[in-house]
């Protein structure tokens, strides 16, 4: 799982932003949204342009030259941070799986452009390499062969992964193995009419193509009447292939020509869900924002079922806050160029009958941080 992330001089982020997810509180209910003493369910809040969207860019950045994935790089355009005169931006990742660490940091001057790399495995470097100098080492078992220096900008670890022959009986080997599945597997998307998406798989799909080829349509149905909708779904054949219909007692329509805005982004949202056990990490970027309150909160519950995906999406919904659902350590709140978790956010020993929401209008997590 990612335990730790930090990033410098990238997009909003001009000095060094970390997110931590390495420092659960001692609560005793939804133990579930924490794994191996890492927070695997969070939600995050901010104001409009505080840089919600911008850290999960940023926590993405490393598809770009890690996986041959979808990369959406027009999302990273106006790269480096303005207000900075560093030439580069910093990016830093802590994994964890089981008892191993892998920590990988890299700078770029642009999304294409890497500056240094490294990676290292429970704190001994196994890969660096300096792309100005064009200098640097492997010490992965299968990797002596291989040639580094090259006028090649592209990212040594990726061609350790794809050339060298790793054999999975070598511990670094099978972590690296772990990190490489791992990365290939983190998903990006945005909960809006649009398919946006980083990472996990490179083609787009129709979405409805999607549900219909899973065999999903009635499941969709009762998905969507559990928010006290009363629709009936079905595939029908047209000359473009199959497509999801309303039933009416006159005939049908289709899905699209009908619903609503709010309708329209659950068939996104469901349609990731189908994908969803096959994910390492997922970061939604305001996953409820055409939602309905108990919408979302169903949303979170469905989330929290994926026990084995780590899952971080971003809201403006203060409904969302309170214990039923998750708890202290897994609500972040980005401010001032930090982000922290509503228990390091205030000097009150926060308990299951807080009301968290009440808390958060009164402005009482406004910054007090416990180290």
């Amino acid at each position: 799982m990612l335990k730790k992330f930090s990033v410098e001089n990238f997009k909003g982020f001009q000095k060094r932003f970390i997110l931590d997810f390495s420092r659960p509180g001692n609560y005793e209910f939804n133990t579930e949204c924490v794994k191996d003493g890492v927070i695997s369910k969070s939600i995050i809040y901010g104001i409009n342009g505080i840089g919600k969207s911008n850290l999960g860019l940023a926590i993405f950045d490393l598809i770009i030259h890690l996986a041959e994935k979808n990369k959406e790089e027009a999302k990273y355009t106006n790269y480096i941070n303005f207000d900075s005169e560093k030439p580069f931006a910093y990016f830093e990742y802590e994994f964890q799986f089981g008892n191993d660490t892998i920590l990988y940091k890299y700078s770029k001057s642009d999304p294409n452009s890497l500056v240094e790399e490294s990676l290292s495995i429970n704190d001994t470097e196994m890969i660096y390499y300096d792309y100005r100098e064009r200098k640097g080492f492997s010490h992965f078992a299968g990797s002596e062969s291989l040639t580094l220096e090259s006028n090649s900008n592209n990212s040594r670890v990726k061609y350790v992964f794809n050339t060298a022959i790793l054999k999975s009986d070598n511990k670094e080997n099978a972590i690296l193995i772990k990190f490489k599945d791992f990365v290939e597997s983190m998903l990006l998307f945005y909960s809006l009419k649009n398919n946006g998406f980083i990472g996990f798989k490179n083609e787009r799909d129709f979405l409805e193509d999607v549900i219909i080829k899973a065999g999903k349509v009635k499941d969709f149905e009762t998905f969507i009447n559990t928010q006290g909708l009363h629709v009936s779904l079905v595939a029908l054949d047209t000359p473009e292939g199959k497509k999801i219909y309303f039933k009416h007692k006159k005939g049908y329509i289709h899905f699209f020509a009908e619903c609503s805005t709010g309708t329209s982004s659950l068939i996104l949202l469901y349609s990731w869900l189908i994908y969803l056990e096959k994910c390492s990490f997922v970061y939604i970027d305001e996953f409820d924002a055409f939602y309905h309150y108990e919408l979302s909160e169903m949303i979170v519950k469905e989330l929290k079922k994926f026990t084995n995906v780590q899952i971080v999406v971003t809201t403006h919904n203060t409904d969302l806050l309170n214990n039923d659902l998750l708890r202290p350590d897994c609500y972040y709140i980005i401010c001032d160029e930090k982000i922290e978790s509503l228990n390091r956010l205030t000097i009150k020993d926060l308990r299951f009958a807080h009301n968290l929401q009440k808390m958060f209008k009164a402005d009482a997590f406004k910054g007090t941080k416990i180290d």
